[in-house]
């Protein structure tokens, strides 16, 4: 048992759910989970934890969520899919002022570790707009020195990018102890699933489920479908982040999967495991992101001795059951998505 107070911000996000289940789990009897929604607005909630809601914009809230506590996990962002983050460039960049907060909170503090979760949609977008060979998009695996010269997602990735110097500034500055993993495309069970900040595999799930129940069977994809990506199972990332905070890693480092494939073959899975074919419809004028992004995972495997190696079908496998069993809890009138209280506080 560890008495160490361990802070998780965003957690009532996706990630930083999970990560407050794994911490329980793995014994931690002291932790704060920190998100700016409502309570009851959050993916799980578990009542031997110290829930708040705060908004972690301002500076006062950043230093009551991190007085006493050893360790941060500073997951807490704007954050979406492609449809969301190209829509609210401002609101993104916004959640420049959440690591700068929190970092001077940490500092102040004397916390220990800290571990700040960034994205790799801090990488150069020339090396990501590649031809369309006929049936996928390359996708390049992006290494950590990719990140420069800087070209990152406008919005969402610059604000990344600026968190990643920042948190570099406070380890030579301060002394710190900062530890960055870059994610790539994280999904899985408790994720957001509908509303407009699911990313792809939720997303195709949702709509495949939706036409085998509806019994319309086709299917929106935003894209020719031919754009590539690599999509890391929660379980792999949830171990990623805390292998990397453990670790001698000084520089932010990639954290995903190296299994790249395109869109459309990521329906083709998905249609695999609901049993069904449909007919695919493109909208050619929705967000899509860069053409092709994969993981270069040669350095994590190197420090680590490891990378992220659940199977994009196992994990899809998984999301797709739990999806299923929310979108019809939805559909009978349940509110959906909050783990069952008689989970959640055991």
């Amino acid at each position: 048992m560890n008495n160490k107070l361990i802070v998780v911000t965003g957690a009532g996000g996706f990630i930083g759910g999970n990560l407050v289940a794994s911490l329980r789990q793995q014994g931690h009897t002291r932790i704060r989970a920190v998100d700016v929604k409502p309570l009851d607005q959050w993916h799980q909630r578990f009542s031997d934890v110290e829930n708040l809601s705060l908004d972690l914009n301002g500076k006062e809230n950043c230093e009551t969520s991190a007085k006493g506590a050893s360790e941060i996990y500073n997951l807490a962002a704007n954050m979406g899919g492609m449809g969301f983050i190209e829509k609210n460039k401002a609101l993104c960049m916004l959640s420049v002022l959440i690591n700068t907060h929190m970092l001077m909170a940490a500092n102040k503090y004397g916390v220990e570790r800290y571990f700040y979760s960034s994205s790799a949609c801090v990488y150069n977008g020339d090396l990501q707009h590649t031809s369309d060979d006929g049936d996928k998009f390359a996708a390049p695996a992006l290494k950590e020195e990719d990140a420069y010269p800087a070209l990152a997602e406008d919005g969402y990735g610059w604000e990344k990018l600026f968190s990643e110097r920042m948190c570099r500034h406070y380890m030579e500055d301060f002394g710190l102890y900062v530890r960055v993993a870059r994610f790539h495309n994280v999904y899985g069970p408790w994720g957001t699933w509908f509303g407009g900040r699911e990313k792809a595999p939720a997303a195709i799930c949702r709509k495949v489920i939706e036409a085998k129940l509806s019994g319309k069977h086709e299917i929106e994809i935003w894209g020719n479908g031919h754009q590539t990506r690599s999509f890391m199972y929660i379980d792999d990332c949830v171990k990623g982040v805390e292998l990397i905070l453990n670790s001698n890693i000084l520089a932010p480092i990639n954290l995903g999967s190296s299994e790249a494939v395109s869109i459309n073959q990521l329906v083709d899975i998905v249609e695999g495991i609901a049993g069904i074919k449909l007919d695919r419809r493109y909208d050619l004028n929705a967000p899509k992101g860069v053409n092709g992004r994969n993981s270069d995972n040669t350095l994590i495997q190197k420090y680590l001795g490891w990378e992220p190696g659940i199977s994009l079908r196992a994990g899809l496998e998984k999301t797709y059951a739990w999806i299923h069993d929310q979108y019809q809890l939805r559909e009978h009138g349940g509110a959906g998505v909050v783990r069952e209280p008689e989970i959640a506080h055991q």
